[in-house]
C-alpha cells in the first residue's frame, strides 16, 4: 500500500474493552475526510485479545509484537511500516478527540509538525502531576528556545519522511512524545500547536508517575546534551563563575590577600564545567548528519529576474 495521504500509528497493550469504540470513531472520521489514509494498530505484546479486534477491518493494518516494549517502540514500528505522506499517533484509550484527525492534517500546512495541546490535565496525582510537568516544560522551552505549550501530548500530526530521520532515537516508552518534539525543534523543523480537548482515559493508565516523570526530565536534558550541551554547560560555568569571583573578593578583602583552597576549587569547577561544555559542543558538531530533509516551509522560489 503506497501513495497514501494519512497513516494513523495506534499503539495497543490489553485496550480490548474500548479499542473497537476507537477504531470505529477513527475511521469514520477519515471516510468523511478527503484524504486516502490506513491505520496501524500495533499490538504491543496485549494478553487480552485487543489485536484481534482489528482483524478485518477495511483500512486497518495489523502490526503485532512478541512482548510488550512500550508504546515508544509501537510508535517507532508504526512510523517505519506507514504508507502515508503524513503520520498521526494518537492513543486508543479515548482520551484524545480522535474524530478531529482529518481537522489535525489540514491544520498540519507547511508545519512538519502539529501537536495537540492539551487545555486540561486529567488522571490522579494533579497536585503533583501538574507543577511537574510544568517545570519540565519550561526547562525544554529554555533548552530549545522555544514556547512549548504541551511537551508530551500523544495526539499529533508530523511529516513521515522527516520522522522516519529520528524515530531511531525514540525511547521504549512514553518520553518517546517528548523526544519527538525535541528532535524536531533542535534539528530546525517547525513543530506548532493547537488546542485540543483531552477526557479521563477508558481502562486502566499504564503511566507510572515517579519513573515516567523522572524519564521525561532526563530524557530532556540528554535531548539537550546530544544536541546543544553549551546551553546546559554555559549557565552552570557561569554560576560557578560567578561565586568564585564573589569568594576571591571576599578572601582579598577579609584575610589579607590569603585564597581559601575552596576558592581556589570553585575556579577550577568554573574552568573544567566551560572545557568540558565545549568538548561536548565539539563532538556534537563533528557528529552530526550531513544532510537533513529540508523543512517544509522552505521553498523554491522560481521566476524571471525583474527589469
Amino acid at each position: 500500500m503506497t501513495g497514501l495521504d494519512v497513516s494513523v500509528v495506534l499503539p495497543v497493550y490489553n485496550e480490548a474493552a474500548h479499542l473497537g469504540e476507537e477504531l470505529d470513531r477513527i475511521a469514520a472520521a477519515l471516510q468523511q475526510s478527503r484524504y486516502t489514509w490506513e491505520i496501524l494498530v500495533v499490538d504491543d505484546g496485549s494478553d487480552d485479545g485487543s489485536g484481534d479486534l482489528a482483524l478485518g477491518r477495511d483500512g486497518v493494518r495489523l502490526l503485532r509484537s512478541a512482548r510488550n516494549r512500550g508504546c515508544g517502540a509501537a510508535r517507532r514500528i508504526g512510523t517505519l511500516a506507514a504508507a502515508g505522506r503524513v503520520v498521526v499517533w494518537t492513543d486508543a484509550d479515548m482520551t484524545y478527540p480522535n474524530h478531529e484527525i482529518p481537522a489535525l492534517v489540514e491544520d498540519l500546512g507547511d508545519a512538519d509538525q502539529l501537536v495537540g495541546a492539551r487545555t486540561t490535565e486529567q488522571g490522579t496525582l494533579k497536585a503533583l502531576r501538574i507543577p511537574t510537568k510544568w517545570a519540565i516544560r519550561r526547562l525544554a522551552s529554555y533548552l530549545s528556545r522555544t514556547r512549548i505549550p504541551d511537551l508530551n501530548s500523544g495526539f499529533r500530526a508530523m511529516r513521515r519522511d522527516v520522522a522516519e530521520q529520528f524515530v531511531s532515537h525514540l525511547p521504549e516508552g512514553f518520553s518517546c512524545v517528548t523526544t519527538i518534539t525535541m528532535l524536531f525543534l533542535m534539528n530546525g523543523y517547525s513543530v506548532r500547536y493547537k488546542p485540543v480537548e483531552y477526557r479521563p482515559r477508558s481502562g486502566r493508565s499504564k503511566f507510572h508517575w515517579w519513573a515516567d516523570t523522572r524519564r521525561y526530565l532526563l530524557q530532556v536534558v540528554r535531548m539537550m546534551l546530544s544536541h546543544d550541551p553549551l546551553r546546559v554547560f554555559m549557565p552552570l560555568a557561569a554560576i560557578l563563575g560567578a561565586v568564585f569571583v564573589a569568594k576571591l573578593g571576599y578572601d582579598v578583602a577579609g584575610k589579607d590577600l590569603r585564597v581559601a583552597t575552596n576558592t581556589l576549587l570553585l575556579g577550577f569547577a568554573a574552568i573544567q564545567t566551560l572545557a568540558i561544555g565545549l568538548l561536548a559542543d565539539l563532538v556534537v558538531r563533528a557528529s552530526r548528519p550531513g544532510r537533513l530533509i529540508p523543512p517544509a516551509d522552505a521553498t523554491e522560489i522560481t521566476g524571471g529576474a525583474p527589469e
